[in-house]
């Protein structure tokens, strides 16, 4: 490769500190072959730099009209990003879920519960609602018809046999009251389910090195997930208005967590392999 000149520029970096000077040089080749190159406008006007985007393309520098290069220019977008965002979402729109669109459902992704054999889940277990203030039941009621408008739950009807009912507690996070069923007795019949979630640590050094980090949060993520037939009898929930039971995977319960993390890794199997996405249970990076 032959030298036909040097370009040096000066460079002003921002810093909090203090504005970095940087001089880069570069060396124009005579004879280099470059698969290609990214020429800024800022460049082109400095220098004079003209494109002419004919059938013979081709650049000249300065006055000099001698010197030609054959290029490719290529189409890029003037599309402002955020506009080329929403227009994908747009696309993907059955994808996502806006104002009062019901709630998405996973096939082939039922949660089934395994009980211990050698210790029986009492069958007869009717536990009474939690007393509650006015404004705990008033939490209750909106939670409740949300749930129902949602399908995740129903209402058990006065004739049906009823021999299992757990009462559920409101509890609050940055503001918000968040309906979680009160469990804890059907856990300690529960089989474990020992599949491994992946620790935060691990996944921060994933992204580490991310020029460009994506977040997406599953609306209601656990509620995507249905139950087998089997267990509902199990996920009956009652307080001041009656009787409900879960027919989506409900808050809570022992298993949920490993169940919605193993459905996510198999879904999303090819980019975690790939390295460009971080799954942990329903948070995507």
């Amino acid at each position: 490769m032959t030298s036909i000149g040097k370009i040096i520029k000066e460079r002003i970096i921002p810093h909090r500190k203090s504005n970095i000077r940087l001089n880069p040089e570069f060396v124009v080749l005579d004879d280099a072959h470059i698969q290609g190159f990214l020429l800024g406008t800022d460049h082109q006007r400095m220098y004079g730099i003209d494109i002419y985007n004919s059938k013979n393309r081709h650049i000249t520098i300065g006055t000099n009209k001698e010197k030609k290069i054959s290029l490719d220019i290529y189409q890029i977008s003037a599309q402002d990003p955020l506009e080329e965002l929403l227009n994908e979402f747009r696309e993907q729109q059955p994808a996502f879920a806006i104002g009062e669109d019901p709630l998405g459902k996973i096939r082939g992704h039922d949660i089934e519960l395994y009980l211990d054999v050698e210790r029986p889940y009492p069958l007869m277990r009717r536990r009474s609602p939690y007393p509650g203030s006015l404004e705990i039941r008033k939490e209750i009621e909106k939670h409740i018809n949300e749930l129902l408008e949602m399908d995740v739950i129903r209402k058990i009807g006065h004739n049906e046999i009823v021999e299992i009912t757990t009462p559920f507690l409101i509890t609050w996070h940055d503001g918000k009251s968040r309906l979680c069923g009160d469990f804890r007795s059907l856990n300690n019949y529960t089989k474990a389910d020992r599949y491994l979630i992946p620790r935060i640590p691990h996944a921060l050094d994933k992204l580490a090195k991310a020029k460009y980090i994506t977040r997406m949060d599953f609306m209601k993520g656990f509620h995507q997930n249905g139950v087998k037939p089997k267990p509902i009898k199990f996920l009956r929930i009652i307080c001041h208005m009656g009787i409900y039971e879960y027919t989506r995977m409900p808050f809570g319960i022992k298993n949920a967590p490993a169940h919605f993390q193993r459905m996510m890794d198999t879904i999303f199997q090819e980019g975690i392999l790939e390295g460009w996405m971080v799954v942990y249970i329903d948070d995507i990076r």
